[in-house]
């Protein structure tokens, strides 16, 4: 099994300025498993992208990763605030 964990470090690590402030936090609940991506709040108009495709893009990677059972995976950006 993949790690979500990881590979949603491993995207964002080089797409901003302060890599070590990163933090994921992770929620499953009975049809989601839920990746809220704690960032710098300077980082976070970089992750989100000129009309946010780059987390779109972003998305689009980690939604396609299998997890277990029938869940759906979401990525939520959580600003510095």
């Amino acid at each position: 099994m993949i790690n979500v964990d990881g590979l949603i470090k491993k995207i964002v690590s080089p797409l901003v300025d302060y890599p070590h402030e990163i933090e994921i936090l992770h929620d499953e609940s009975d049809r989601f498993m839920e990746y809220h991506l704690h960032l710098n709040e300077d980082d976070v108009g970089r992750i989100i992208g000129k009309h946010g495709h780059v987390i779109q893009t972003i998305r689009t990677v980690v939604y396609s990763v299998p997890v277990v059972g029938r869940k759906k995976v979401r990525l939520i950006v959580d600003d510095g605030k």
